[in-house]
């Protein structure tokens, strides 16, 4: 009878630190590349939120007259022969939040005012969000630019502005 040698299944050591090296190079890839895109994630969600903050207000504040002094449908134009001179944008309303219905009644609105048809603030609905809204004149009879300044609990601050012509 030859003998004859059993071979012994397992892993080398050669087998197991070849094994540990690459779980290890795929750990410190997947710690480098992947995790950061967490934050990065949580980066465009605030983003998107003050987009949508910023959207619905500008929409908001696009249908309103140009000036108190305008007529209905903006006819006849503040500053036109026909109408009335135009008004500056003060920076204090003392109309109610649901009776603004010109654009200079938005100048200084900011997260502690109420939103439109609620109870809510803005600070409420977006909590850790700052707001500003900026309504300024560069000529009173032609044009006036809005400024929606949102910063996000992560302070950055998005600027969104419009100019509004006089029509």
């Amino acid at each position: 009878m030859g003998s004859k040698f059993k071979s012994k299944q397992g892993f080398t050591l050669i087998e197991l630190v070849v094994g540990m090296m690459v779980l290890g190079i795929g750990l410190v890839l997947m710690a480098t590349m992947l995790y950061p895109q967490a934050d990065r994630a949580a980066e465009n969600i605030h983003r998107m939120r003050a987009a949508e903050l910023a959207k619905s207000l500008m929409n908001e504040i696009w249908s309103k007259r140009y000036d108190p002094n305008s007529g209905v449908g903006g006819i006849p134009a503040c500053g036109s022969p026909s109408g009335t001179s135009c008004s500056s944008p003060s920076s204090s309303s003392v109309k109610s939040r649901n009776s603004f219905d010109n654009l200079n009644d938005y100048n200084g609105l900011n997260q502690n005012n109420l939103m439109l048809d609620s109870n809510q603030t803005y600070a409420q609905r977006y909590p850790n969000y700052q707001l500003n809204v900026s309504v300024s004149s560069t000529n009173l009879s032609v044009s006036k630019t809005i400024v929606i300044t949102v910063t996000t609990p992560l302070n950055e601050a998005i600027r969104f502005t419009a100019i509004r012509s006089n029509y």
